[in-house]
């Protein structure tokens, strides 16, 4: 290819590239004639390039007479200025109207070091406004935000992370990067997933949803909940918007949510006492009593109850509910010492048990959790009522054990005239 040849082919790449700019471009020789028009500038104020290039700066057609030479020398002075200056100009479109602009300009050198001219990008100053409120908008999301922010990627792991949301996963912010959320969520990691895979897909939820986790931390689980709302990222930059991941914003609300758990489980707890007294009220048999206040406090509470009798120093197993899961009819129930029923005797008190390495005798299989209290009464001693859980619930709590104390004190009244074990 001849020298001709390239310069053109060098001549048309480079007005390619120009015109394919989101900025506005044009460039300026080294006396402040117009050498490049790129169509964005077109755009912005309405003359072609045909019609700006060859023109001695913007005098008399882009610019009003009295702003054109201030323009002109604050433009033309990058020659001499080292670094990128920044500036604001109102100039003219073709029809007459006026735009304020934002111009960045650079001065560019010859082959021989000195200056050949001066290039300049520029932008409607609104428009620049707008992209650096959505930068200053990232920035404050990502750094100073009170709620936590998470970029997530199409694979659905985290990319970007905001100090805030680092604190509530209990680790660094580095150390959250890349890493798949079932690495970082030990309960609640389907849900969250769910979420961002119905976001990429479908679109964004039409509410905040409020998701319950399990976080791993250094110094352990913390079950939290996340009132979490979702943003679809996509790229701006093809025909098409291309999907970049989701934005996953939270807020911390366990103590808001625990405390009304705790409201609604406290009234329905209250509920079922009152019903189960009306209904063993009208039993005559302690032990049918017995049955219907038990039926009554394994509701959203466990999935079984043991009454056992004290007669001497042995337990009689007296009641089972549901029927049938342990035997009884008043036999000897296996509680040998150090069993958590001779605990609670031996304490006058609750003993709560989790996942035993060995199951307790006379204890149903599947049992998991075990809460074991004393049976009260007129100052005796009647048995130790017990409730189990299976590993789908989880542990026995303090509060679980002032309600099963609660309960233990009506059975213990039902059963009074049988207890024999006095202190």
């Amino acid at each position: 290819m001849s020298a001709s040849g390239r310069s053109e082919t060098t001549d048309d790449l480079l007005a390619a590239l120009l015109d394919g700019m989101d900025a506005a471009l044009c460039a300026f020789d080294a006396d402040g004639v117009i050498t490049h028009w790129n169509r964005e500038a077109e755009r912005i104020l309405g003359w072609s390039a045909a019609e700006a290039v060859g023109r001695h700066g913007f005098a008399g057609w882009a610019a009003r007479a009295a702003d054109a030479e201030d323009v002109a020398r604050r433009l033309m002075s990058a020659q001499e200025t080292p670094g990128r200056q920044v500036h604001e100009f109102a100039l003219l479109t073709k029809d007459g109207g006026r735009v304020l602009v934002r111009t960045q300009s650079a001065g560019v050198p010859g082959a021989d070091g000195r200056p050949a001219g001066v290039y300049c990008a520029f932008s409607e100053v609104h428009t620049q406004i707008d992209l650096e409120r959505s930068i200053a908008l990232s920035e404050a999301l990502l750094e100073d935000a009170s709620w936590g922010v998470v970029l997530v990627d199409v694979d659905l792991r985290p990319a970007v992370v905001n100090a805030h949301a680092a604190r509530a996963f209990g680790m660094g912010r580095t150390a959250l990067l890349g890493r798949p959320l079932g690495e970082l969520l030990l309960q609640g990691v389907e849900e969250v997933e769910g979420a961002l895979t119905h976001v990429l897909a479908e679109g964004v939820p039409p509410a905040p949803l409020e998701l319950w986790v399990s976080v791993r931390t250094p110094e352990g689980v913390r079950r939290r909940c996340w009132r979490s709302g979702f943003l679809r990222l996509a790229s701006p930059l093809g025909e098409e918007p291309v999907p970049l991941g989701v934005g996953w914003l939270f807020q911390d609300i366990t103590e808001a949510r625990q405390a009304e758990l705790d409201t609604a489980q406290l009234r329905f707890r209250s509920n079922q006492l009152h019903r189960a007294s009306r209904a063993a009220g009208e039993c005559e048999d302690p032990a049918e009593a017995v049955a219907v206040r038990l039926d009554f406090a394994l509701a959203g509470f466990a999935d079984h109850a043991l009454v056992d009798v004290a007669v001497g120093e042995r337990l009689l197993r007296s009641v089972v509910s549901p029927p049938g899961t342990a035997p009884t009819g008043g036999l000897p129930a296996r509680c040998p010492a150090g069993h958590p029923a001779r605990q609670a005797l031996d304490r006058l008190g609750s003993v709560r048990v989790s996942a035993p390495a060995a199951l307790p005798p006379g204890w149903p299989e599947g049992v998991a959790h075990g809460l074991c209290t004393v049976l009260r009464s007129r100052g005796r001693t009647v048995g130790v009522l017990t409730f189990l859980r299976t590993a789908a619930r989880p542990p026995f709590e303090r509060p679980d054990a002032v309600y099963a104390e609660e309960v233990a004190a009506r059975i213990a009244a039902d059963l009074s005239p049988a207890g024999v074990r006095t202190e």
